[in-house]
């Protein structure tokens, strides 16, 4: 889908607040490291490049929007806690740095996250509040819990200290990569593309930002379509860490990926299996359907590149080995 592109007013945030989110979260993050993938640049007539986000302690770039959030709350705000509500990648990253940091932290989660990511969240101390069948229900309960025990919530994407600190990939990008010409990336609420986007097209209007989503539930290409947030119905997936809803009062993410982003697809379950087993086979990465989905989308060629360079944010690694495993096995042998 080529998306009509709607000018803004001036973004609420800017590459200046990108760049202080790099130095916050210096302090505690490292870099992440920018692979070429030889066998994928072949089969596509591209260079193609892989940013190993999964690598972050927590498994997932999420970390990086949570430690740029939690670092920038007064004293007060950390004596009180903090609470999110997440499709459980955030969630975790939540409970991983507030532990660090000495801040309570409440995660909302619905009844459809993994086991994986709930036994993560648990180790490290977080109250954990299992509530309902979409993240809309755990954000509802969320925003409850903040008005009983004046907790302040750090939502998993409309929250502008989380867009700068994704947008620092974009910035890790451009550092080892200046000759970037693509950037593709799951597409869920926003949170994540916002940030990226606003770095790549601000630096350079004709570097392309794609966004990919499963076919059911895909909330952000489905309110794209439409000029304004919408719901949809949450389903089963392989790409589980982008369900969930924009928010009924989305104030950043939507308008910044209405802006910023050039091209939304649907990409089938297959597709993201085969994303995931490539990336095993050939990388020997073990990531979610999430971080595969970018991957599977060229493999099939629901984008298509020639003599590009492009990144693929590979976003995550919190999955169940037996889900892995059973989601792969079909196509290891005929990739």
């Amino acid at each position: 889908m080529i998306l009509n592109k709607i000018r803004t007013q001036a973004a609420p945030i800017t590459l200046q607040d990108v760049w202080k989110a790099k130095m916050r979260i210096g302090q505690m993050l490292s870099r992440t490291p920018l692979c070429y993938s030889p066998v994928l640049s072949e089969q596509t007539n591209n260079h193609i490049y892989l940013k190993y986000e999964h690598l972050h302690e927590g498994g997932a770039f999420k970390v990086r929007g949570a430690v740029n959030s939690l670092l920038s709350l007064t004293t007060e705000e950390r004596k009180r806690g903090v609470a999110t509500f997440s499709t459980g990648n955030h969630g975790l990253a939540i409970a991983l740095t507030a532990k660090k940091l000495g801040i309570p932290a409440t995660i909302c989660v619905s009844n459809r996250v993994p086991d994986a990511k709930l036994e993560q969240i648990r180790t490290l101390g977080a109250s954990l509040e299992i509530y309902g069948e979409s993240q809309d229900e755990a954000e509802n309960r969320c925003y409850q819990l903040q008005e009983k025990q004046k907790l302040t919530v750090i939502p998993p994407f409309d929250y502008l200290d989380v867009i700068a600190g994704q947008g620092t990939i974009g910035l890790e990008l451009l550092e080892d990569l200046p000759a970037i010409d693509c950037v593709i990336a799951g597409l869920s609420g926003g949170g994540l593309l916002s940030g990226i986007g606003l770095v790549m097209k601000e630096t350079n209007p004709s570097i392309n930002v794609y966004g990919v989503s499963m076919e059911k539930g895909a909330v952000m290409h489905a309110s794209l379509k439409a000029g304004h947030p919408i719901s949809l119905r949450e389903d089963n997936t392989l790409a589980d860490s982008l369900l969930g809803g924009l928010g009924e009062n989305n104030q950043y993410t939507f308008p910044l990926i209405q802006k910023y982003l050039d091209n939304s697809a649907l990409i089938p379950e297959s597709s993201i299996a085969k994303g995931m087993a490539y990336l095993y086979k050939y990388h020997r990465i073990v990531v979610e359907g999430a971080a595969a989905i970018g991957v599977g989308a060229i493999l099939d060629s629901h984008l298509s590149f020639e003599d590009k360079n492009i990144v693929v944010i590979i976003s995550g690694c919190n999955v169940g080995l037996t889900e892995h495993a059973r989601a792969i096995q079909p196509y290891l042998t005929t990739l």
